[in-house]
């Protein structure tokens, strides 16, 4: 598998303001996310997530270090929008991506400035509207749209870019468990249909359950980076950084404390109740 992305050495500092000193978010991060892979980034609050989803795509610069998209030095100002036609962007809060008051003129927003052909255009905004689920809501207001339904607009203005990579920064902070279930399902979609590769940022452990990947942030560095069985199975570890396992995890650490002979590592609700089922039957 080719790579996509890749950091060496990253830094970024953010400089103080009048009387307070620096911070220093990222320091050295050094990574590389492999093209068509679902890849969640964990962290509490602070611990460079967020930051090291910017550099991905440009919005920040490395301090130190380097970012290559695709082979591209994202210092290199000429490949800027090479850059940003391959890695799209989703941030926290849909209205802050929301530029018109017609969905698909919202959708149509970007490839309008990259100079795309009209024809094309329309093709692109009605696919990336179908890609999201949104095909009905053409000519609704954005503004009127639910917390869940803006953000599936938002991340179809970033598809009508066409882009390879999608980093969607804490892009379920702001929804309600509904809203949140119903941008997961299109990112899944998105990765396991378009091959499309996701860079999910993100606080909630149980969003990490279909990815491929989990690197768990801390004070500006990768502290941990494996398969989510692999990462979850460190629950104490999790814990001294600050971050739960996902509920699945900790029922069957629970049931396993009392006595039920199960395995911790089964993350989906699904392979968690098998888990159950398996050991019930056996306890019987």
């Amino acid at each position: 598998m080719s790579t996509m992305i890749e950091t060496k050495d990253l830094s970024y500092t953010y400089p103080g303001g009048e009387g307070t000193a620096a911070t220093l978010a990222l320091d050295g991060v050094t990574l590389s996310i492999a093209r068509g892979s679902f890849v969640v980034v964990l962290g509490h609050n602070g611990s460079g997530k967020s930051t090291f989803a910017k550099t991905l795509n440009a919005v920040l610069l490395p301090g130190g270090g380097t970012v290559w998209v695709d082979g591209m030095d994202t210092k290199n100002e000429a490949l800027l929008l090479e850059i940003r036609r391959r890695v799209g962007m989703v941030f926290q809060n849909p209205d802050n991506q929301i530029v018109a008051n017609v969905v698909e003129e919202d959708v149509a927003f970007a490839p309008e400035n990259l100079g795309v052909p009209t024809a094309e255009i329309r093709q692109r905004v009605d696919d990336a509207l179908e890609a999201v689920g949104m095909t009905e809501f053409t000519l609704h207001a954005p503004h009127l749209l639910s917390g869940g339904q803006k953000q599936r607009i938002a991340i179809a203005g970033v598809l009508a870019m066409l882009p390879e990579c999608i980093v969607l920064d804490e892009a379920t902070a702001m929804l309600d468990p509904m809203g949140r279930r119903e941008v997961l399902n299109v990112i899944e979609g998105l990765h396991r249909e378009k091959d499309v590769t996701v860079v999910l940022i993100t606080h909630h452990m149980n969003e990490a359950e279909h990815a491929d990947r989990v690197i768990v942030m801390d004070d500006g560095h990768v502290a941990m980076d494996g398969t989510p069985r692999e990462v979850f199975s460190r629950a104490e570890e999790l814990r001294a950084l600050g971050l739960a396992v996902p509920d699945t995890v900790a029922l069957l650490r629970e049931l396993k404390a009392n006595g039920l002979d199960v395995p911790t590592d089964a993350i989906t609700v699904s392979d968690c109740a098998d888990a159950i089922m398996d050991a019930m039957k056996q306890h019987a």
